[in-house]
């Protein structure tokens, strides 16, 4: 374990980071909910992609094996998506059904076919629109799920930025071109980690093809990196447009490894993402930094809320430090002692939240439960 380096406890940029009272409850949010800190590159990364931009992430631990202008903003096409159906699983029962509109029907662009005033259930437009890229089952979702497709933008935005996405933004749930519908292969990364988290959403992108019961006919899914060319691949979304170019989000698994993948502007996307996997599974393998528990640190007993499980190549193994930075003048009813970083050298790979003792029962889930409702994922009690 590498929890015992102790460090300073009056860092001044962590104070002010972590020690605002007003900012404490949604701290603890963003470490329960995301849990993802980008660290950086520490592997002869000598891979060559196609792409304009591109990342390769552990999807555990949001660590960041490669990045290629990843933080840069562009446009995103269909891989918009992958945002669309979480939100839609989420917030919705995915068994009831969905009245279709003239509008859905209407949607320029890639199409299941519906027709107007048609009745289909809601899981079978999540398949249609992961799939086959329907945008009519994009516009469809949205009204059902959001009220109108513009009240549905609206949670779009919300859910990115709770996600961590801050170079996002969008104005449609279909991904058509927009001058204010753009993110970056960072935060696609981000969501896709995310969404892969949700049992619907991952049984739903990982289908290499779906029958409806409204269709006389079976969708083939287009991601021929699942069906075709990488086995380890278990999800992902293609998209295209003209000025967006080739987008494509994936993700595999192997050896206990799930690693998210991401190209923009790419004109030989598969390959790329093929050759970001080898070379990641090939390079790191995941290494439990801190198991969930009591510690004691400085005579003081602590409780780590999860295990830490974060990829490593073997040169870092023999590098890693952690540094415990406990929160000064700390809030008496808060139970948050404070953060500990694992770095790699100087270069920060994950952070882990600290607590003075192990949480009560049901203080997570009741804390879920309450962003849920104020991300309008889940209903207000009356």
């Amino acid at each position: 374990m590498y929890f015992f380096a102790y460090g300073e406890a009056n860092d001044v940029e962590w104070e002010e980071l972590f020690l605002k009272r007003c900012l404490w409850f949604f701290i603890i949010l963003f470490l329960i909910v995301s849990m993802n800190q980008a660290g950086s590159v520490h592997a002869e990364a000598n891979i060559s992609v196609s792409a304009e931009r591109a990342v390769l992430m552990d999807a555990d631990s949001g660590r960041v094996l490669y990045e290629k202008n990843a933080y840069d903003p562009t446009l995103i096409a269909s891989t918009t998506k992958i945002l669309t159906a979480i939100i839609a699983i989420e917030a919705a029962d995915i068994e009831e059904k969905v009245t279709v509109s003239k509008r859905a029907v209407y949607t320029e662009g890639s199409s299941i076919y519906l027709t107007e005033k048609e009745k289909i259930p809601l899981k079978d437009l999540i398949y249609g629109l992961m799939l086959r890229s329907g945008n009519d089952s994009a516009v469809a979702i949205a009204e059902h799920v959001g009220g109108s497709v513009e009240g549905f933008v609206q949670m779009m935005n919300e859910k990115a930025l709770w996600l961590g996405m801050n170079d996002s933004h969008f104005e449609n749930p279909h991904g058509l071109d927009g001058e204010t519908h753009y993110s970056t292969a960072y935060d696609l990364a981000l969501l896709m980690s995310y969404a892969m988290k949700n049992e619907t959403f991952k049984e739903v992108t990982g289908s290499e093809m779906y029958r409806s019961k409204n269709r006389d006919y079976a969708w083939m899914n287009k991601n021929k990196l699942l069906t075709q060319y990488y086995d380890p691949t278990n999800g992902g979304k293609t998209g295209y447009t003209k000025k967006a170019g080739r987008t494509l989000v994936s993700s595999a698994e192997k050896d206990g490894m799930q690693l998210i993948a991401v190209t923009l502007q790419a004109s030989d996307d598969w390959n790329d993402h093929e050759r970001m996997y080898e070379w990641g599974f090939e390079n790191f393998e995941s290494v439990t930094l801190q198991k969930e528990g009591t510690v004691e640190v400085g005579g003081t007993s602590f409780y780590i809320p999860r295990d830490l499980v974060v990829p490593l190549t073997l040169n870092e193994k023999e590098d890693v430090k952690a540094v415990f930075y406990r929160y000064q003048n700390e809030d008496a009813s808060s139970n948050m002692a404070g953060v500990t970083t694992f770095k790699v050298g100087n270069e920060p790979v994950a952070d882990i939240p600290v607590y003075k003792e192990k949480p009560k029962e049901g203080f997570f889930k009741e804390l879920k439960g309450f962003m849920d409702r104020m991300m309008g994922v889940a209903p207000w009690s009356t």
